[in-house]
């Protein structure tokens, strides 16, 4: 437990040196929150899909620099992971599809829903040093630098949907939430929390 909390300090830590070649000497920069997580997500009708990594942002600058590993665990028949983006592999991300997720913009907010169903209240997840809300592109391995996909993610400390039974903190769009491991660090501390099993 304790090496495993060890890595993922290293890890935040490296993610936020990475980041320090980016700031003006000449001025003084808005702190920036960095994080890193894992887990997987489901709940829509089809699809899970697992999702990993992190990075640095700030709300004040748009600044962001996150990326990480995904992978399809299975067929997603719904939202964005449905419909490719790439005219060259068109078709949904199908069970053991995907390699990486990389950051095309940091969202202030976005609505979200866990299951899709209609029953389910629409609910909000804002940017802040707790929680990002990021717009991402995902690659399948054949498409090598190419996106495949299009989809916003939210990756949060606290849970995001108190109506859901279990902790949710992770959330993509059109295949569901879940309950991940994840890490921020930014001027007020670290702040951590665990996947519930």
């Amino acid at each position: 437990m304790m090496h495993s909390h060890v890595q993922w300090r290293v890890f935040v830590l490296v993610v936020v040196l990475g980041t320090l070649p980016f700031a003006s000497p000449l001025r003084a920069e808005p702190p920036q929150s960095a994080f890193g997580f894992n887990g997987t997500v489901s709940g829509f009708p089809t699809g899970e899909v697992f999702v990993s990594g992190g990075g640095a942002y700030g709300l004040a600058t748009d600044f962001v620099h996150s990326a990480g590993g995904f992978s399809c665990l299975q067929d997603v028949l719904q939202g964005p992971l449905s419909v490719s983006i790439n005219p060259d592999d068109p078709g949904p991300c199908l069970a053991d599809e995907g390699v990486r997720w990389d950051t095309a913009e940091l969202l202030a907010s976005t609505t979200f829903k866990c299951t899709g169903a209609g029953a389910e209240s629409l609910k909000t997840a804002t940017t802040s040093n707790t929680t990002v809300v990021l717009q991402g592109d995902f690659y399948r391995a054949s498409d090598g630098i190419d996106e495949s996909f299009t989809a916003q993610m939210i990756v949060s400390a606290t849970d995001i949907a108190p109506d859901i039974p279990g902790l949710q903190t992770l959330w993509v769009q059109g295949v569901g939430c879940g309950s991940a491991i994840v890490h921020f660090s930014n001027r007020s501390g670290p702040t951590n929390v665990g996947a519930r099993r």
